[in-house]
């Protein structure tokens, strides 16, 4: 069985395929300036891209883990979650407080189906 890599990089690609699974690997908002909701709607978006390069979409995302440098700011983050997430394909997800890099709020990745 073949593996597809999505924009290859330097240290990791943006997405893994193998069979019917897509890896994403953790994504990151490119403004470190904007607050969590901010940055969430940013990482989504470019999760959205990632999956429709990849031939899936945010409704068969199987898994997703969501990293936080303040749990303090979950709620804004579940507010851009919310919006986003489709209410008739929830995935499982589990939130974590980390360091992250300076300037990152959030960190989010995902298994998808194709």
């Amino acid at each position: 069985m073949s593996i597809d890599r999505i924009r290859p990089g330097a240290w990791n690609s943006k997405a893994v395929i193998h069979g019917d699974m897509i890896y994403l690997s953790g994504i990151v908002a490119d403004d470190k300036s904007a607050g969590m909701k901010e940055q969430t709607k940013q990482v989504l978006a470019k999760i959205d891209a990632i999956l429709a390069e990849s031939g899936s979409n945010k409704t068969k995302i199987v898994s997703s883990v969501v990293y936080m440098s303040d749990m303090d700011l979950k709620d804004e983050m579940n507010e851009a979650w919310v919006a986003w997430m489709d209410p008739d394909y929830p995935p499982a997800r589990a939130g974590i407080g980390v360091t992250l890099t300076p300037g990152t709020l959030v960190e989010i990745m995902c298994i998808a189906v194709k």
